[in-house]
């Protein structure tokens, strides 16, 4: 399959909402910051995400806010272990060590060497 970009998606649209084998993306365009996290939080999952910011900062103030087990900014994440997911997914916190602490949120955020 040819790397794939689906334009102008609302998160309403099955091809945001679920997972998608093979080299896709969803752009879903947003006006502002606020409606930009209201559409990250916007899924059952919380799996993993990323931003880029104009500062290390304010991109670390973006991932302690969204509903997220692991989160990067200004880079992509190194680790190949499972995600720490949240909501409805449950691995990581079902059958890992999270499990142990089910009124806890485990995050992990990464940020590029030397920030």
């Amino acid at each position: 399959m040819q790397p794939t970009l689906f334009g102008d998606v609302d998160n309403s649209m099955r091809a945001a909402r679920e997972d998608i084998f093979g080299p896709v993306v969803c752009l879903l365009p947003y006006g502002d910051e606020r409606e930009a996290l209201r559409i990250a939080d916007d899924s059952e999952y919380g799996r993993s995400g990323s931003v880029w910011t104009a500062g290390i900062e304010h991109g670390t103030d973006i991932a302690r806010r969204i509903r997220t087990g692991t989160y990067s900014v200004h880079t992509s994440s190194p680790d190949a272990r499972p995600v720490r997911r949240l909501q409805t997914s449950g691995l990581g916190r079902a059958f890992g060590p999270e499990g142990y602490g089910a009124c806890l949120e485990h995050k992990t955020i990464h940020l590029p060497t030397g920030a």
